[in-house]
């Protein structure tokens, strides 16, 4: 069951001063709990305190709603709409990276059932809804990363677009506390991963 979400109102009592975590709680099917999970939750923390600002704040909202798929499927269907051989395969092997990363991600997150930050401390907020219970690893980015990586093979140019849009959506889903910086880097790492399978396959 999920989480009720709290508002960004509800500000800490002590919001100047370090959260106090609640006891670790074990999230791998091995029980794994440790220091490292701890200072991962004091990050999270520290930057909902830090990156704050309302209009900021819309940004990250915006950035990850788009990163839901909204517009990934726009730029595979704009990527498509041109015809050209090379557009039509780039807009089919993004659909594959999309397809694959969805079941990878999905697999991974029922195995590991690591609860989102905002479960784990109550200082941590959920801004912005999410889409499921658990946490490892970051949906969002993985396929973010995974898209980019694959459009930007086929057409350099856009990178200039892609690059800060994926970062935005990695920083976003800690800012909003629905992910732990862990949870950022794995997804990234798996989406980098899983294109650069597909373009090997596919060369």
């Amino acid at each position: 069951m999920h989480t009720p979400l709290k508002t960004f109102h509800e500000t800490p009592p002590h919001i100047g001063e370090p959260p106090q975590l609640e006891p670790a709680l074990p999230w791998t099917a091995a029980g794994t709990a440790n220091s490292f999970s701890r200072k991962e939750l004091l990050l999270c923390a520290a930057a909902q305190r830090k990156l704050k600002h309302p209009y900021f704040l819309r940004l990250m909202r915006l950035v990850s709603r788009l990163g839901n798929g909204i517009a990934w499927y726009f730029l595979i269907a704009c990527i498509a709409i041109s015809g050209s051989p090379q557009a039509m395969q780039a807009s089919t092997l993004m659909s594959i990276a999309g397809m694959a990363g969805l079941v990878l991600y999905k697999w991974l997150k029922k195995t590991t059932s690591r609860p989102r930050p905002y479960a784990r401390d109550g200082h941590i907020i959920a801004l912005t809804a999410a889409l499921d219970e658990f946490s490892f690893p970051s949906g969002h980015t993985l396929h973010a990363v995974a898209f980019t990586t694959v459009a930007v093979a086929f057409f350099p140019l856009l990178a200039w677009i892609l690059v800060p849009f994926t970062a935005l959506i990695a920083l976003s889903r800690v800012v909003l506390g629905l992910h732990y910086p862990s949870d950022v880097l794995a997804g990234a790492s798996i989406g980098a991963t899983l294109a650069a399978t597909i373009l090997l396959w596919a060369a």
